[in-house]
């Protein structure tokens, strides 16, 4: 079977390698940037223990490329506060998360496959040259229809370094913004290296946070990059495929999880459930939909608080089972959950 991959970041990076173990397959990837500037604009923040079997299945180990181990991160509640010293905060004891080389190891999965970059082929050419088609393109979603309702986060990100006396926090750091409309964060990446950002729904907070942050604490900028999240859900996204050869992948398809925005694992997973429906699209819809209902109660919770329609006395429903779905899978998310944390985040 000939199969293209569009998009190699951490889905199309894992299908290629997946793909390629099966000598019945000939697979070549797609990368519109090209080989040298190949980056992963994400924060590069993931949980080490879903990581370490997903990267062993490609021969990796996913300790490798581990460059910050969190204790904790502290999480501030307080939309006036500049000054990073409010009462307002939680400390929540992390598990797990980490921030790893993400385009490292992305180059090490593709390593021996075929990948062509700088290009962004036409629907046309790839549907006459190959029998099937992922879209791995993330928010971009390039060769599927439209989704039935998208809902995207503008995002800014920077990569900077610190003297090693003028680092502003040695673990993870986030500031939430007002109705849960995003937040900003700061990621350890070691050896005075940070990755800071923030995405805003309201289009209100993130760049002047950000500037605001910079300019307090002052650092050398080596990159800055800008792109939107998809937070629909995957139930909000369909169709999945246009009908013919192609099918999405990932945040093409809206595998984000719409709370924390992290996608790099749900995305690994997705990726996983095609490869074992490569030939039965519906069974892959299915296992699909099944597999991230969640994200679209959490999402629902999300709008809702965006929209000013949340009220937790009464309706408490759709974050208690937030919370027991967190609570249940604390080894996925890398941080303990508690419900009290919950209950404050909600009331932003």
């Amino acid at each position: 079977m000939k199969i293209a991959v569009v998009g190699i970041g951490v889905a199309g990076a894992y299908l290629m390698n997946q793909l390629n173990d099966d000598h019945d397959n000939n697979v070549v990837g797609f990368e519109r940037m090209s080989e040298s500037q190949h980056d992963a604009v994400c924060a590069w923040a993931t949980c080490k223990n879903v990581m370490l079997d997903l990267t062993k299945k490609c021969g990796l180990n996913f300790e490798d490329y581990v460059m910050h181990s969190g204790k904790y991160m502290k999480v501030n509640l307080d939309s006036t506060d500049k000054n990073e010293r409010s009462d307002n905060f939680i400390d929540i004891r992390l598990k797990g998360m980490v921030i790893y080389d993400k385009i490292r190891l992305i180059q090490d999965m593709i390593r021996g496959t075929k990948v062509e970059f700088g290009k962004v082929p036409r629907k046309e050419n790839l549907e006459t040259d190959f029998d099937v088609v992922v879209d791995s393109t993330g928010f971009h979603r390039n060769y599927l229809p439209k989704p039935q309702e998208e809902f995207w986060i503008p995002c800014i990100q920077y990569k900077v370094k610190y003297d090693a006396d003028k680092v502003p926090f040695s673990d993870f750091y986030l500031k939430a913004f007002p109705a849960m409309a995003g937040y900003f964060w700061y990621f350890p990446l070691g050896n005075g290296y940070a990755h800071i950002g923030a995405g805003d729904f309201e289009r209100k907070q993130n760049n002047r946070f950000v500037d605001e942050f910079l300019s307090r604490h002052k650092c050398q900028i080596i990159k800055k990059v800008g792109r939107p999240v998809r937070i629909s859900p995957p139930k909000n996204c369909e169709p999945f495929t246009d009908g013919r050869k192609v099918i999405g992948v990932g945040e093409s398809i809206g595998t984000v999880y719409p709370l924390l925005g992290e996608g790099i694992i749900p995305a690994t997973w997705c990726a996983d459930i095609l490869v074992r429906n490569l030939n039965d699209k519906e069974k892959y819809r299915k296992e699909v939909l099944k597999k991230f209902k969640i994200y679209s109660t959490v999402f629902n919770f999300i709008r809702s608080k965006i929209d000013h329609r949340f009220n937790l006395l009464k309706s408490p429903y759709r974050l208690l089972k937030i919370y027991n779905h967190m609570k249940r899978e604390e080894n996925r998310y890398g941080m303990e959950i508690r419900i009290s944390d919950m209950i404050k985040v909600s009331k932003i």
